[in-house]
C-alpha cells in the first residue's frame, strides 16, 4: 500500500514537471498564450522551387528578380530564373561555422539600385570566444567587392549558441540587428550565467541594436548618453531574436524570439523597451524544468503579443503586404524550426492576436519572405535545403 502511494506520488510529480506551464496573467495583460496545435490555413498551395542548398539561413531579392541566399557554412548563393547557380558568390568573408553560427542573414540597402550595398551577418572568432558581426559590400558582376565590417558585438562569448543575426530596415533608413543572449546555463560570462547580460545595457548580448547604414550610431537612439555600447541599443531583454520584420505600411516592428523549454514569443518592438528576459519568462529550464525568472510579467517590462507554450522555435518573420493574397494583407507570418510550418497570425486593431493558423511545410523553416510577385517563399534548414513557394490555391 505504502509502495503504491509512493509510486503514485512520484508519477504525479513527474506529470506536473512535464505539464505545460500555463501562466496566471493579470486581466490587462495583452499576451495571447498558445498551448496546442493550431488549425491549418486554407487558400494556398505549396510548390517546391528548388533544392540543393546547405542549411540556408536568409534570402533577399535583387531588383531584377535574382535571389541571394545565405548558406550557414559560409556561402552566398544566387538563384536566377528559378535555378540555383553552381558557384558561390566570391568575396564573402570567412565565418566561424560552429553550432548555430556561420553565415546568417542577408539584406539589401533600401537604395540598393543606386549603391549596390549588400549586408551580411556572420559569426566570427573561435569556439571559445566568438561574436556576431555585420559586414557590408557592393554586389557587382555576381561578386562582393569592397567588403567592410560595420558592426560587431562588443563582447566575445563562448560556445556556439544564440547569435541572433536578423536585419530589418526602418522607414528612416536606419537598420535593426538582433544579437542573441549568448546561450543557456551553464554557459557563463564574467562569473555569471551569460543570459543575464540581456538585462545589462553595457553589453550587446540579448539586444536589438539600431545603426545607420554605414554602421555609425544614430544620435536619437534611446540610450545615446549612457555609454558607447548602450548608445547602439534600441531595445533589450531579449533571448534570441531570429525573426525580425517591419510593416512597410505602418512602420510597426515585430520580432520573434526563442524561449527555452516553452515560451517562444512574438513581440511588438518599442524604442527603448525592456522585454524582460530572463527576469520574466513563460519558459522553463532545459534541465530540471524549473520556471525561469520572477514570473511571467513585471511592471516596466513589455509583455509579448503571443507566447507559444508548444514550442515552434520561431525563425524568419514577415508582415504580408502583397497582392496575391489580398485577404492576408497586414497579417504576420512566422516560420517555425520545430513546428515545421509557417504560422499566419492576424493581429486585431487593438494589437491583440485575433487568429492563428498554419501553412504546413513538413521541414524546419528557417526563413519566410514575401517575393516581388506577392507569393510567399520559405527556406528549409536542411543539409539539402529547399526553397518553397506558396501560391493561391486554384
Amino acid at each position: 500500500m505504502i509502495r503504491s502511494l509512493v509510486v503514485s506520488a512520484l508519477a504525479a510529480g513527474l506529470a506536473l514537471a512535464l505539464a505545460p506551464h500555463v501562466p496566471v496573467r493579470a486581466a490587462e495583460d495583452p499576451t495571447h498564450v498558445s498551448i496546442g496545435d493550431v488549425p491549418v490555413a486554407t487558400g494556398a498551395r505549396r510548390t517546391e522551387v528548388l533544392s540543393g542548398l546547405e542549411h540556408p539561413w536568409g534570402m533577399a531579392w535583387l531588383p531584377d528578380g535574382t535571389i541571394l541566399v545565405t548558406e550557414r557554412p559560409g556561402r552566398l548563393r544566387i538563384v536566377r530564373d528559378g535555378q540555383l547557380l553552381p558557384d558561390p558568390v566570391p568575396g564573402v568573408p570567412e565565418v566561424l561555422a560552429f553550432g548555430q553560427g556561420g553565415l546568417m542573414d542577408v539584406s539589401l540597402h533600401p537604395d540598393f539600385a543606386k549603391n549596390r550595398f549588400v549586408y551580411l551577418t556572420l559569426s566570427v572568432g573561435t569556439r571559445e570566444a566568438n561574436r556576431t558581426r555585420v559586414v557590408r559590400g557592393r554586389f557587382e558582376d555576381d561578386r562582393l567587392a569592397d567588403v567592410e565590417t560595420i558592426f560587431e558585438a562588443a563582447q566575445a562569448k563562448p560556445g556556439g549558441a544564440h547569435f541572433g543575426s536578423r536585419i530589418a530596415w526602418l522607414p528612416d533608413g536606419t537598420m535593426l540587428v538582433s544579437i542573441g543572449d549568448g546561450g543557456n546555463p551553464p554557459t557563463s560570462l564574467d562569473g555569471a550565467f551569460i543570459r543575464l547580460k540581456a538585462q545589462d545595457r553595457g553589453s550587446h548580448l540579448g539586444k536589438l541594436v539600431r545603426l545607420n547604414a554605414d554602421g555609425s550610431v544614430p544620435k536619437d537612439n534611446p540610450f545615446a548618453g549612457d555609454g558607447e555600447v548602450a548608445a547602439t541599443l534600441f531595445s533589450y531583454g531579449h533571448r534570441n531574436i531570429q525573426g525580425l520584420a517591419v510593416d512597410r505600411e505602418t512602420g510597426v516592428i515585430y520580432a520573434t524570439e526563442h524561449g527555452p523549454l516553452g515560451g517562444d514569443e512574438l513581440n511588438r518592438i518599442e524604442k527603448g523597451a525592456n522585454f524582460g528576459w530572463p527576469t520574466v519568462s513563460h519558459g522553463r529550464e532545459y534541465v530540471g524544468g524549473a520556471r525561469i525568472g520572477e514570473g511571467t510579467s513585471k511592471d516596466g517590462m513589455a509583455p509579448p503579443v503571443l507566447v507559444w507554450m508548444a514550442a515552434t522555435a520561431p525563425s524568419g518573420l514577415m508582415v504580408y503586404r502583397g497582392k496575391a493574397f489580398p485577404e492576408w494583407r497586414g497579417q504576420v507570418f512566422s516560420g517555425g524550426l520545430m513546428s515545421q510550418d509557417v504560422r499566419k497570425i492576424e493581429i486585431g486593431a487593438d494589437g491583440r492576436v485575433a487568429s492563428q493558423t498554419a501553412l504546413r511545410v513538413g521541414a524546419r523553416v528557417r526563413d519566410v519572405r514575401e517575393g516581388p510577385d506577392g507569393f510567399i517563399y520559405v527556406l528549409t534548414d536542411e543539409s539539402n535545403g529547399r526553397l518553397f513557394r506558396f501560391e493561391p490555391a486554384g
